[in-house]
């Protein structure tokens, strides 16, 4: 029988040390001829990401030993970063490594040779950066996105299409590099090759548009030698987002696109750009694209699609463009990432669940059986001590839908005192066009097992509920997610499931934002977690971030030139007087897209005031943490504020000091 505890005491086998060890996910999958290969994280390794390989046999195997790191900085957040083909002689793999960001060759079967550069180092800026890598054997290339630095700015970059020598010539020389798209667009993902080689297609946009916001797909003839020719658009702009576009094996063009308020996949006319929705439904066929090389669909052999769709929750399915009927596949995976890769009958991709972490998972759509092949989920406790989640949908102001994922404490060896509601902690995501998926994650078991709830809020702007949903948070950033998130903490007090008096707000990046923009402009929560946050609106929006968010800030706030006085009036480093909390601030110094200067700012301004709080910062660590020992000590800590904000006694934790 569970005994009588206080909340927040339970004791627990979910502790900080083993859900660090298995924080991250696979990704990146893609087949080299009958071979399964991913990138897999190693939180405990410096937080690398390792190149792993599945031979025919079912062994794996990881090809390259630490330091290397398979991972690109391409837009900050990084892309696709290998690529590879089989061969008689053995496989050949091009590939980025994180520590110079040059491409690098490597054949992992022929002995003794390790992997040789193919680009040159840049010592410019940022440097010289390659995603999306396509080989192309027969002319001895790769073709990839290439970001190039040309000055010390962050937004002194241009992006194009490039080819680079297999041959390695291009490792001392940039011009034998053979760019293949001129720089007139600011961004650019991966070529796209026609099955008969004669067309390429990829997307284009610019500022201050995100990808989310309107994209083109660019459309070029390709020559005898390799040259792109008469680039022209196709389909998109300003209001249509094409989120991605792929040849199918007979030569049909298919796209992501927003033609109405959903990504819906379309067949495209490559010659005039006129479109037929192969599947209208009100779901997803695709998303925001944060990363160069995400793929929500494959076409496949046979002339179906695999797709990845959904709304709110995703799911695996087969697509018959023909008669537009879509099968899902069977299984407890209730997020799928963007990330499909197929090769004759064989679908790959990456999906968790409620009960599973994230796991590579192989869909043979001839046997319509689903099984998982690599990265399997192993409870590493027992699964009685995590929280089963419900997925809700409360009312907002205004009787807006919010969309959330309510973690209940749970413990089968403990239970709280009679009459006593549980602390909660709202967490708020990042992006903020982004999106909480219904998953197990073992940093919420950290708490949940504690005996302290956890609401993930998918607010207004949040991604996967169509446009017009993500579209609340146009100019309004601040006050919808804001709102969105105190509505969800109301309704659990008000319900009696959570403690009016114990409720908390933690997020990181733009959930950081959020967490810090609630704790000024509102008195529900009792205290906050701030992970890499935006916290001086201004200065994000003038210079201090990377160049692909640079001018994120038109939309969510509004022009800067046109409304400067909403950015001062939103940014909780200018109003830190409001401030009467408790809170944790945890950063990573290299950090580029929310650098430590925002912190530093706000700190300034709390400085002598009184608030009881912590500001802890963590070398070598960018946007979000990848370390494990960088993990372990960010949540002992922010489960330390909990403690001695609503007044139990973390045992086994070390006591976070609070400075006033």
């Amino acid at each position: 029988m569970p005994t009588s505890l206080p909340y927040g005491t339970w004791p627990s086998p979910v502790d900080a040390r083993l859900a660090a060890a298995h924080d991250g996910r696979p990704e990146y999958p893609g087949f080299v001829g009958d071979e399964v290969w991913w990138t897999a994280p190693r939180p405990t390794e410096g937080g690398r990401r390792a190149l792993v390989r599945k031979h025919v046999d079912g062994t794996e195997e990881t090809v390259l030993p630490a330091p290397w790191n398979v991972r690109n900085r391409v837009i900050e957040y990084g892309g696709l970063p290998w690529a590879g083909v089989a061969r008689p002689e053995g496989p050949l793999v091009v590939f980025s490594d994180f520590a110079d960001q040059r491409l690098y060759a490597y054949e992992p079967d022929v002995p003794g040779v390790g992997p040789r550069p193919l680009t040159p180092v840049s010592a410019l800026g940022g440097g010289l950066r390659w995603a999306d890598p396509v080989l192309d054997v027969e002319r001895g290339e790769v073709w990839c996105v290439m970001e190039e630095f040309t000055g010390e700015g962050p937004s002194d970059v241009r992006r194009v299409i490039a080819a680079v020598p297999l041959d390695g010539s291009a490792a001392a020389d940039r011009s034998a590099v053979r760019e293949l798209t001129d720089d007139h667009h600011r961004f650019v993902t991966g070529p796209r090759l026609s099955p008969d080689g004669r067309r390429v297609v990829w997307l284009a946009w610019d500022h201050p548009r995100m990808p989310w916001d309107g994209t083109e797909l660019k459309i070029a003839e390709v020559s005898a030698d390799g040259r792109f020719a008469e680039a022209r658009t196709l389909i998109g702009g300003p209001g249509e987002a094409v989120a991605q576009a792929e040849w199918a094996p007979d030569g049909t063009l298919v796209a992501a696109t927003e033609r109405d308020d959903w990504w819906n996949l379309h067949r495209v006319d490559p010659d005039d750009g006129s479109t037929v929705n192969l599947c209208p439904r009100d779901e997803e066929f695709g998303g925001p694209l944060w990363k160069i090389g995400q793929r929500w669909f494959v076409p496949m052999e046979s002339g179906t699609i695999a797709v990845i769709h959904g709304a709110g929750t995703t799911t695996l399915g087969v697509l018959d463009p023909a008669s537009g009927e879509l099968v899902d596949a069977a299984g407890p995976w209730t997020s799928w990432a963007a990330a499909l890769a197929v090769r004759g009958t064989r679908v790959v991709g990456v999906a968790a669940g409620p009960g599973t972490s994230s796991e590579l998972i192989e869909l043979d759509t001839a046997t319509g059986r689903a099984r998982v092949i690599g990265a399997a989920h192993q409870d590493p406790v027992d699964p009685a001590y995590y929280s089963t989640p419900r997925t809700r949908t409360f009312t907002g102001p205004a009787g807006r839908e919010v969309h959330a994922h309510i973690h209940p404490p749970h413990n089968p060896d403990a239970q709280g005192p009679e009459g006593e509601a549980p602390p909660y902690v709202v967490w708020a995501h990042g992006g903020p066009t982004g999106h909480s998926p219904l998953v197990l994650d073992l940093e919420i078991a950290y708490f949940t097992s504690r005996g302290i709830g956890v609401a993930e809020v998918n607010y207004g702007g949040s991604s996967g509920y169509g446009r017009a949903y993500r579209e609340r948070l146009r100019e309004q950033w601040g006050v919808v997610d804001v709102e969105d998130c105190a509505a969800v903490a109301r309704a659990l007090a008000y319900e009696g499931a959570a403690d009016p008096d114990r409720l908390a707000i933690r997020g990181g990046s733009a959930g950081g934002w959020t967490t810090a923009a609630s704790l000024t402009t509102t008195d529900l929560y009792a205290c906050g977690t701030v992970l890499y946050p935006i916290l001086d609106l201004t200065g994000w929006a003038s210079g201090e971030t990377h160049d692909f968010e640079s001018q994120y800030l038109e939309t969510l706030i509004g022009p800067l030139a046109e409304v400067p006085q909403r950015y001062a009036e939103r940014s909780p480093a200018l109003h830190a007087e409001e401030l009467t909390t408790p809170f944790l601030l945890l950063q990573g110094l290299d950090d580029v897209i929310c650098p430590p200067s925002q912190c530093d700012r706000f700190l300034e301004r709390v400085a002598g005031r009184g608030i009881p709080h912590a500001y802890l910062t963590f070398e070598g660590e960018g946007h979000g943490f990848r370390r494990a020992d960088t993990v372990i000590r960010a949540l002992e800590a922010e489960l330390s504020l909990y403690a001695q904000t609503f007044g139990f006694d973390a045992r086994g934790v070390p006591r976070l000091e609070l400075k006033p």
